[in-house]
């Protein structure tokens, strides 16, 4: 057994090859272990470019671990998109950089990711992972300008996967610290290839489509030409929270109930007086509101649902009684929540298209590529209808006394009269100077005739090159080629949004150009809807028309929300474009023990370019629209900066069992300087079956145009379970001295001043083959990352106020009032683990056998928010935010083949982590019988078999998630953003049981 047929499951290393088929990468890299001769052919006959490498070598000899993901492999696990396929790798994070993950309330540096897919190797997050077609970058996606979308990858002309899992700065530049992904086209395609895919739930929801066709012609070796096209639309249809009974909100005896007294039956609240709506104040303001055998009053919202002898607050669905207790707000006795989660999406619906072409034309050896390639996606965010959180200046809801209101207003206020005689006599119906009957109703109410939230985008990439390669003589060649790349994108507002009426600021309203305007003043530019006395939204609900308090209205009700409503006001839009040129030469320069020195030179340039426009409408001439994160600040006009960069590698075959390869690559940033990356890789193969193998390399990470350039924005808080650790020493809400809720603003944006973050890493392995088609690796990974560029959370800033500058926190008579949150290098992360891969085959049943796992496991990560301070341990905790870091993750499988008939058996399993605990618990005031502080592990078994017919026809047909598992219970919800429910979307899938099939013909 030769030595090129041991390595099958190094995972070499394999770049923008052009060279062999899917069947010999398969062959090579383990996917598919056999023994049908391979072993004999020479190393120089399999020489290639290989994805971390400049120079060509034997896929299967490389000292760097990589995974090679076959078309054989996507069809096997029903595989249908470049987001499954990322999900699928074990090695990938769980980050939330999936649709599903994004489908809900985000905040601060997290929004702009609407329609967007990410990769996250190693959990170092989606900026740090390096995407590539055809060994070359594509665009960023639109709105963030940082992380590729990877729904724009062509999935119909892919051959194969590649997926590096080690840094390659010293190659490719910026952003290759988690490692590189890059998706390989298939080459001199002749014929026609067409196929059908489906993927349907057994409870016949959230059906997945795509077809998908290929045309070729010509054949690069006999007539020196080829000529290729392909395209593929694909449907990925809307999964909804209220569709699936894992997720609910209301648990109380597990430990989770929502922090939201926005209710589809208003809440009622004491507030005070309003100029305009409410000058001698409101129903229940100033009036004692006891609660019976407690210590404290009612003033933390009332629903009469929820009074001695009413309805009860799952009278609609959602409700839920709220549970003041686990969220430790006693004065919330009397309110009711509704259940957030089951009102967002589990999953975003998308429609995409993709095409890719390529034209090459063989010039004796030498070979010219022209290559287009492009995508448009449209998806729709949903989630949670509006919460209108009344106030007494801002948003003054009042629901007042009139002749459209008197019935509802009557029965309110004798329910309320009832529990709380210091209100005035039950049937009181005397309006005076004196009583409080008469006076209008304060209140909180979610608006759920109004339809979800929901941000609608339109996302376009386009990509064309040109390249050359072919020999110089003297057993050199070269590289060359130039592309343009760009990803545009563009959110309008759906449902679910309204024009406000009311200026929520002093800026606002001077910007408007009103005489007089004022905050909480009218803003006379919003629509008033038919009936309503003054504009927007506020004008309608203080009007009558809208009866909060019912969750059925009028025709006359919803023609005037209709009437107030901002559906089609474009939200943002982005462009990201980069110009890249790169050329190299590779070849031998004199022989050692073990063979020739080989070494690689080349050049790189980028031009990069991002825009955003928080809105194309003037701000001045637009009335405000209700909770729409607009971004306005952050509107950039064509940013640019440039790359430079030069590299080399040398290949160093010290002898027959030691090889050594160095590279090491300077690049020149404008507006950051130089920095130089270099690495070291090695292999030691003592025997046939034995191969040890390590790297160290360092590498680096430029910020984005938005962490750099981005406006400050100043947004609310409308949380009540934070409070000041530097006067709560509990760290939870309480009538403890210092311990009171805090709600303050907070400062988002980019910072001018911000420089690259580092990293340095090392790894060694060692790779087994102890028979023809048995294989095991292993390999440790050490990742060290400084200079970390990120945005602290809010909870994040406030665990680390003692190590924070003090600047970043504003006091007004000694309360927490403002927070500045924006993008900073803020610290570091340690990160280590272990990747285990086994690859096994045998003669049975007179097929072949075949099995396989690819493990990871996390041996550590720890995280520092701030220079000074300690390393907090984040490996399997539960987050609010970016990767979960679970300990254990792999993908298993069986496959066995005989003649024309595949069958297949895998396992997916992710390991549990450490639940979250709301504050009740956390706090340690009060136990839940049924609370887990752990979750459970989620693992999922798929099962397919394919037949071919005829050698043109496949058709497979498969089973994901065979036992129907849902996701385990874990506690996601955020009550600062009203975000999350019962189950965690970074790490399972909420579609359930699904059936597949896949049709292909070639001809």
């Amino acid at each position: 057994m030769s030595t090129s047929a041991f390595a099958a499951l190094a995972l070499g290393a394999s770049g923008a090859a052009h060279a062999q088929s899917t069947a010999d990468i398969a062959l090579q890299s383990g996917a598919q272990i056999a023994d049908d001769g391979a072993s004999n052919v020479e190393a120089d006959a399999n020489a290639i470019l290989v994805t971390g490498s400049r120079i060509k070598r034997d896929p299967t000899q490389s000292a760097l671990p990589l995974e090679v993901i076959t078309t054989e492999v996507l069809q096997r696990e029903g595989i249908n998109s470049p987001e499954q396929l990322i999900s699928y790798l074990s090695t990938n994070g769980n980050g939330a950089d999936n649709l599903a993950s994004n489908s809900d309330v985000t905040s601060g540096a997290q929004r702009g990711t609407n329609g967007l897919s990410a990769a996250n190797l190693r959990g170092q997050g989606s900026a740090a992972t390096l995407v590539l077609l055809n060994g070359r970058r594509v665009a960023a996606h639109g709105l963030t300008g940082s992380a590729v979308d990877v729904n724009q990858i062509p999935i119909a002309a892919i051959e194969r996967v590649e997926v590096l899992k080690d840094g390659a700065s010293a190659i490719y530049g910026t952003d290759a610290i988690g490692g590189v992904i890059n998706f390989i086209t298939k080459t001199d395609f002749q014929g026609v290839a067409v196929s059908g895919f489906t993927d349907i739930t057994q409870e016949g929801d959230s059906p997945i489509y795509r077809l998908s066709g290929t045309v070729g012609y010509g054949d690069l070796d006999e007539q020196g030409f080829n000529i290729m096209a392909s395209v593929s639309k694909s449907w990925h249809s809307i999964l909804r929270g209220s569709d699936r009974d894992f997720v609910n909100g209301n648990q109380p005896e597990r430990g989770l109930s929502i922090d939201t007294r926005g209710t589809p039956i208003a809440t009622i609240f004491p507030n005070g007086t309003n100029a305009l709506f409410a000058p001698n104040g409101s129903l229940i303001s100033g009036v004692a509101l006891p609660v019976p055998g407690q210590t404290f009053q009612a003033t933390g919202g009332i629903n009469v649902l929820d009074l001695p002898g009413g309805a009860g607050c799952e009278t609609f669905d959602g409700g839920m009684a709220y549970d003041h207790a686990l969220w430790a707000n006693n004065p919330a006795f009397y309110a009711c929540a509704w259940d957030t989660g089951r009102a967002a999406i589990l999953q975003q619906p998308i429609d995409t298209l993709t095409y890719y072409g390529r034209a090459t034309l063989a010039l004796g050896d030498h070979k010219i590529s022209a290559e287009v390639t492009g995508s448009e996606a449209d998806s729709s965010k949903q989630f949670s209808s509006n919460q209108y959180a009344g106030n007494t200046s801002t948003t003054p809801l009042y629901y007042p006394l009139n002749a459209l209101t008197a019935s509802t207003y009557n029965s309110i206020y004798d329910q309320l009269a009832a529990a709380f005689p210091a209100i005035g006599a039950v049937g009181d119906r005397t309006v005076d100077a004196t009583g409080n009957y008469g006076k209008p109703i304060a209140y909180r109410w979610r608006c759920v005739v109004c339809g979800p939230r929901e941000y609608e985008t339109n996302t376009k990439t386009f990509r064309a090159g040109l390249f050359i390669d072919g020999p110089l003589g003297g057993g050199w060649d070269y590289q060359a080629g130039g592309s343009y790349a760009q990803s545009e994108a563009v959110s309008v507002l759906g449902t679910g949004y309204a024009y406000r009426g009311i200026f929520s600021s002093t800026d606002r309203a001077l910007q408007s150009g009103i005489p007089g305007a004022v905050r909480g003043g009218l803003d006379t530019r919003a629509p008033i809807a038919p009936g309503a006395t003054a504009p927007g939204i506020i004008g309608l609900l203080n009007s009558g028309i809208i009866n909060p308090f019912s969750i059925e209205q009028t025709p006359e009700a919803l023609a005037a929300l209709e009437a107030v409503s901002a559906e089609g006001v474009l939200l943002y839009g982005g462009k990201y474009d980069v110009w890249q040129f790169d050329a190299s030469i590779s070849g031998s320069l004199f022989d050692l023990p073990g063979g020739a020195v080989q070494m690689a030179v080349g050049v790189d340039y980028r031009r990069e370019g991002y825009s955003f426009n928080g809105s194309p409408e003037a701000e001045l001439n637009r009335p405000e629209i209700f909770n729409v994160a607009f971004d306005n600040a952050n509107a950039l006009d064509g940013k640019k900066r440039t790359v430079k960069a030069v590299y080399g590698e040398v290949l160093l075959p010290v002898f027959d069992m030691l090889e050594v390869t160095a590279a090491a690559r300077l690049d020149d940033y404008s507006g950051f300087g130089t920095t130089f990356n270099p690495k070291f890789s090695a292999k030691f193969q003592p025997a046939e079956w034995l191969m040890f193998r390590g790297s160290y390399n360092t590498g680096f990470r430029v910020p984005t145009f938005n962490q750099i350039f981005n406006g400050v924005t100043q947004s609310p808080n409308p949380g009540i379970t934070l409070v000041d650790p530097t006067t709560c020493p509990t760290g939870a809400v309480s009538s403890l001295p210092g311990c009171a809720a805090i709600t303050p603003d907070t400062l988002t944006g980019g910072n001018l001043n911000l420089g690259p973050e580092t990293s340095e890493q090392f790894s060694v392995g060692v790779v087994l083959r102890p028979a023809p088609r048995w294989s095991a690796s292993v390999d440790f990974w050490s990742i060290a990352v400084d200079d970390v560029i990120g945005a602290l959370s809010l909870r994040e800033a406030l665990q680390n106020i003692q190590f924070l500058d003090p600047d970043r926190f504003q006091r007004t008579n000694g309360i927490l009032t403002l927070i500045d949150l924006r993008a900073d290098n803020i610290g570091s992360r340690r990160t280590e683990g272990l990747e285990v891969s086994l690859r096994g085959g045998l003669d049975a049943f007179g097929g072949e056998l075949n099995l396989g796992m690819d493990g990871s496991y996390l041996l550590k990560k720890e995280e520092k928010q701030a220079p000074t301070a300690a390393y907090v341990d984040q490996r399997g905790v539960f987050t609010y935010a970016g990767d979960l870091g679970l300990k254990w993750k792999h993908n298993a499988w069986v496959n066995f083949r005989k003649d024309n008939v595949s069958i297949n058996f895998s396992q997916i399993y992710r390991n549990g982590y450490e639940n979250q605990a709301l504050p009740g618990i956390a706090s340690g005031t009060i136990t839940r019988p049924d609370f887990n502080p752990r979750v459970k592990a989620y693992v999922i078994y798929n099962l397919s078999a394919s037949v071919d017919i005829e050698e043109r026809f496949r058709i497979t047909a498969g089973v994901k998630n065979l036992f129907n598992t849902d996701p385990p219970f874990a506690i996601t919800y955020d009550s600062n953003t009203g975000a999350g429910s019962s189950w965690e979307p970074r790490v399972a899938d909420p579609r359930g049981r699904s059936f597949t099939i896949l049709a292909e013909a070639k001809f």
